[in-house]
């Protein structure tokens, strides 16, 4: 297993200074949605019920209150059109490209761990279903 080191020696403070941009990170885009949440709109605009379909399995509930976050922290917009019923549309905005890098490698990640945990059960004989 390969270990993350850093390229050169870091001092006690830029170390200090990295936890914390992780961590204000990882307090906006906490939890299991808002990335999928991101990446599925940023395919391209969607309402409510399109994007429930699209992440089978997330609430209602946790829906709403992942998209208002996520607007609250300028990364989507919520377009209301008064048609009857109301339409309501949800995309990204710009600052939301600032994230495509961090995306493109989780999923490449995501593919990778997940061949690898097929390779073990398959090398331990147990049969793999993903």
């Amino acid at each position: 297993m390969e270990t993350l080191q850093a390229p050169h020696p870091i001092s006690h403070q830029e170390c200090t200074n990295s936890v914390n941009h992780i961590r204000d990170a990882l307090y906006v885009l906490n939890g299991k949605w808002k990335l999928p949440l991101i990446f599925t709109l940023t395919e391209s605009p969607k309402r409510f019920g399109e994007i429930q379909r699209v992440l089978y399995g997330i609430t209602p509930k946790i829906l709403t209150k992942e998209l208002k976050e996520l607007e609250l922290n300028g990364f989507i917009t919520r377009n209301v059109y008064p048609t009857t019923p109301v339409s309501v549309l949800y995309k990204t905005t710009p600052y939301s490209g600032s994230l495509q890098n961090v995306l493109q490698e989780l999923r490449d990640w995501g593919a990778q761990h997940r061949e690898k945990i097929k390779q073990d059960m398959r090398n331990m004989g147990k049969v793999v279903k993903m």
